[in-house]
């Protein structure tokens, strides 16, 4: 029998403490609802559900993000509605002023709606945002396309004549065969319109010096010689004239709007807004000229524009336009061929944008079904079942109970020792 140490009593500790740390464990479960509170719980359940904590998070950011592209769409789609609203009164305007029964001063009344119709359309255009974002002016387009420097590739064919003299203006010219080597320049070629496509290409270091423009239908060809003799060749075709370039890589630039809908990287969708402006519709020009033409550059109709600038593009301080002249029976007739072509842009791009419209809400259907399941799954990592827990509490609490009514009585085994002593 020893005194010095109690070991039934520090075995009865040492399990009292057990228990009322595990007791006080389930309790931090039992009140923060969660199995996994520290890496010590669960280190390998830890950092799985770290993971999908970060793909959750990530989906509904992306369902949030898509939402606002429904938005942004939705936006941009009650503007075309109204472009669509004007344009359809532009077209009752057009049909009322192709009756010759109308004056010429009732022509110029309908006139002046036309013009107010067309720049209403350009403030539209021009002040339709989301977010300071502008969505139907042309800069929420398709991207452009940048390249490294290649090789381009140009082709012709030998020009032919029927005799070896020419006579030009009354001076008689020998036509001759001219043979060479052409040199070979870096150049640059910028993309445009086609509508105001023009490519120059300049060379100090030779000594010829070309300037090509293009035109409806044809290619005008200057050449300007060291020996200070001049020639021009004018190149004239049925077809329209294109340059094809052949570059060692494209890569594309800003225009279409990038929607981040997936929880990855790379997980984009591009929306491709156009111009919906009246120029880009067609029912209005900055220089005049004739409103409609085939490829040939030929007017097809007699439509054409007003011969001043009454049209603003609904902002201030800006260049003005030319609106679709209605002053005569036939070029109101004309207008409406015009109007019409305007009319189903506009209903093509709204078919477009509710096709996103609606692809969008599926998106974020999916996106919210993957969140739904993959909080599903962490769940089963992360929280505690609190009926299972609650009886471990329970357990641990009466063995703790216990543990303490056995260490009073460990307690009082040195005791006897004094029985001895008397």
């Amino acid at each position: 029998m020893i005194i010095n140490h109690n070991i039934s009593a520090m075995n009865t500790y040492r399990q009292m403490n057990v228990n009322q740390s595990a007791a006080s464990g389930s309790m931090e479960k039992l009140s923060s609802g969660l199995r996994i509170n520290k890496a010590g719980d669960d280190a390998a359940g830890l950092a799985i559900s770290e993971k999908m904590r970060g793909q959750i998070r990530g989906l509904d950011q992306a369902s949030r993000n898509a939402q606002d592209g429904v938005s942004l769409i939705q936006t941009a789609e009650g503007a075309l509605g109204e472009t669509q609203s004007m344009l359809q009164r532009m077209r009752e305007l057009a049909v009322q002023a192709s009756n010759d029964t109308l004056t010429g001063k009732d022509r110029t009344a309908i006139q002046e709606e036309v013009n107010q119709l067309t720049s209403e359309m350009n403030r539209i255009g021009n002040t339709t945002e989301f977010n300071s974002r502008k969505l139907v002016n042309g800069d929420s387009g398709g991207p452009g396309t940048t390249g490294t420097a290649g090789v381009f590739e140009i082709s012709f064919t030998a020009a032919t004549v029927d005799t070896d003299t020419l006579n030009i203006d009354g001076v008689k010219f020998t036509a001759i065969a001219a043979t060479g080597t052409p040199d070979s320049k870096d150049g640059e070629f910028k993309a445009a319109d086609m509508a105001s496509l023009k490519t120059a290409i300049e060379s100090s270091a030779l000594n010829d010096k070309y300037t090509v423009t293009t035109g409806t239908d044809k290619i005008i060809l200057t050449q300007k010689v060291a020996s200070n003799e001049d020639a021009a060749v004018t190149i004239k075709g049925t077809g329209k004239a294109s340059v094809d370039e052949t570059t060692n890589g494209v890569s594309a630039t800003d225009g279409a709007l990038s929607l981040q809908i997936g929880a990855n990287g790379g997980q984009t969708f591009e929306v491709d807004l156009s111009d919906m402006r009246a120029e880009a519709l067609g029912v209005s020009s900055d220089d005049g000229g004739d409103a409609l033409k085939d490829s040939d550059g030929n007017n097809v109709l007699n439509a054409a524009w007003t011969s001043t600038t009454t049209v603003t593009d609904g902002t201030s301080g800006t260049t003005t336009e030319r609106a679709l002249d209605i002053g005569t029976s036939d070029k109101a007739s004309a207008a409406i061929t015009v109007i019409d072509a305007a009319l189903k842009k506009v209903s093509d791009e709204r078919s477009k944008q509710g096709a996103i419209q609606n692809r969008l809400e599926h998106t974020i259907n999916n996106l919210n079904t993957s969140s739904e399941n993959l909080t599903a799954a962490e769940s089963r990592i992360r929280d505690v079942d609190m009926a299972k827990e609650m009886m471990n509490m329970t357990k641990e609490n009466i063995k703790a109970q216990a543990a303490q009514a056995m260490l009073a009585q460990a307690n009082q085994a040195p005791q006897q020792v004094l029985q001895l002593l008397r």
